[in-house]
This record gives structure tokens, sequence and C-alpha cells, in this order.
């Protein structure tokens, strides 16, 4: 029997298993026969479905702002990661760890208790993802002093203000990667004429997403379906025009940035202006978005060393001590 810690994320579900690290990165996509119901696909295979399947093909995430969107699909979804995974260690009647965003509903978490049980779990625990994102990024979060993370992942941005083990302060709002893809989405469509889809505008985000430093000759060619013709069309997009579609969902997590520096105690508000505040998730992988917000909040922020893994590898520090799972989860 061993421990396993999973990151259900609305873009990647990451899975650790103690003693042996993080066995599974893979995108939160399955693919269904909408006829007989059978599993065709999940993670990476699904993942290069989306946008291009026949009628009786579905690839969908059933995992939409950070929480089961549909409960039957990632079930199935978690049962084949886990058997992936299963084939190379023992999870029978394992403890099971899952992280979810700060501030969601109680029917929410009760259905990451339900999922995690229908996998044969021994044990389940649920913890707030900024707080194993913290975890995982090196926070010293057990001390008398403040200390900040922002996670920003697909579905949601969850910003946490931690002191002695705990959240103290903290907010999760449904304005992330997904939000930024589709910002690039509508971007087009009105610059263009031209219709993209979710993978092209998620990969456009990993290619060209910048907030500062922009380099005007960064560009690449995209394809899509012209809206006024109907017909097949490719333009060249500029990192200058991404950084015009990103920049306004960017500045609603600044805002709200502030909004949870207000509401934090003036003594951990000096400690996070001494220590600084730590980027965590994918989004921080976007260029210049440390420099940009700390411009702002008049604070300094830095990327985690693994922005992508911290919320596993956080997982894999709490599940080294069994102690650790009862005192925070």
């Amino acid at each position: 029997m061993k421990d396993i810690g999973i990151d259900l994320g609305t873009a990647n579900v990451l899975i650790y298993v103690k003693d042996e690290g993080i066995l599974l990165n893979e995108p939160s996509v399955i693919a269904i026969d909408t006829d007989t119901k059978e599993v065709l696909a999940v993670g990476h295979e699904a993942d290069v479905m989306l946008g291009r399947t026949p009628e009786k093909v579905r690839a969908i995430r059933p995992l939409q702002d950070g929480v089961i969107a549909d409960f039957e699909y990632t079930s199935k979804m978690l049962e084949e990661f886990i058997e992936k995974i299963r084939k190379r260690s023992s999870l029978k009647k394992s403890r099971i760890l899952i992280c979810c965003p700060a501030n969601i509903t109680q029917v929410e978490r009760n259905a990451m208790y339900e999922l995690a049980e229908n996998l044969g779990a021994k044990k389940v625990y649920i913890e707030d993802e900024p707080k194993v994102a913290a975890i995982g990024a090196g926070l010293d979060i057990d001390r008398a002093s403040g200390c900040m993370v922002i996670d920003i992942g697909g579905g949601t941005t969850d910003i946490a203000v931690l002191s002695l083990g705990s959240i103290v302060n903290s907010s999760s709002i449904k304005v992330a990667g997904n939000t930024m893809d589709h910002a690039i989405i509508e971007y087009i469509k009105n610059e263009y004429d031209l219709l993209v889809g979710e993978k092209t505008a998620e990969e456009i985000k990993i290619n060209l997403g910048a907030i500062k430093d922009v380099e005007k000759d960064n560009c690449m060619e995209i394809k899509g379906r012209s809206l006024s013709l109907g017909m097949p069309k490719t333009v060249t997009i500029t990192e200058e025009e991404v950084r015009e579609a990103i920049k306004p969902e960017i500045d609603k997590i600044t805002e709200e940035i502030k909004k949870v520096l207000e509401n934090t105690p003036p003594e951990l508000s000096a400690d996070i202006v001494d220590k600084g505040v730590v980027l965590t998730g994918g989004g921080a992988l976007i260029k210049g978005i440390a420099e940009y917000i700390e411009e702002d909040i008049k604070i300094p922020v830095f990327v985690a060393e693994n922005p992508l893994t911290c919320v596993a590898e956080g997982c894999g520090i709490l599940l080294m001590n069994p102690k650790n799972l009862d005192k925070n989860c």
C-alpha cells in the first residue's frame, strides 16, 4: 500500500506516489464513444483529439474551473490514469490526498471525497491547492510568519496568505489559463475574422504569451476558418497582439491580489513585503508576469522553481509523514 497525491487540475492531472515521485502528468481530457460510452482514450492521446473528433466520439475536459463538471467522466478518466500507474506501483487501499481550489463549496468538496472513495481509497484527504503549492514551492508555512502564494492554473487562480500552517486569507477566481485562451480566440475573431480552436489558442499562449518585454518580431502562423467565407485561412499573429489579448485577464488577477492584501492583517503584510510573493501554476510561465504583478502591487514577486509541479511536489511532502495528513487535512 502506497499513499498517493492527486493534483486534479482543469488542464492537467498529476499523480504523486509516496517514495516514487510524480508518476503521471497528463492533460485532463477523456475521449468517449457516445454510442457505447466506452473510454477510447485519456490524457495525451485524448488531448490530440480535442476539436478533431467525428460525431460519435466526444473528447472533453470533465473538470471545469478547478472542480468536477462531469462526475462520471472524471471518475472514468481517473480510473484510467490510476490503472496506468498501477502497472508500476501497487496502490490497493491507498490513502489518497486530493488537492482542489480554495473556497470551493461543500457539495464540490463532497464530490471529491466520493471520487476518491470510488477509486478504492482506504482514507481520503482533501487539501487546498494554494496551501499545497506553497509547500511544494519550498515555503515554510508552519512558522508564525506570513507568506503569500498565487497559483495560476487552468481554470482558477488561487491567492492565499498563510501562517502557522493554515490559510489566513484567500480568494479563488475563475480567471486563469483557460480564460486567457478564450481571450486569444476572441481577439483573433475580431481582428482577423478567423475562428480558431482552444488547442490553437493554447499553443499561441504557450509560444507567444508575454505581458512584459514583448518582442515585436516574435510571431507565429496560425490556421483556422474564415468567419465570413467559411473557408480555411492562415494569418500571422505577433507576441504584441497576444499581450493585448491577455492583458485584461492578467489585470483581473492583479486586482484580486490587491483585494487579498487589503484584507490581510498588518503584521502578516509586513512579512510578505519582506519575503515577497511566489507564483506557481502554468500561468507563472507567461513571460514577464512576475515583473508585471510586482510593478502593480509594489511587492517582490518570484516564480517558483518548478511552477507546473509545485502542487504535486507539495503532496509528496505531506505524504512523507502520515502525521502531516492528519495535521493538515
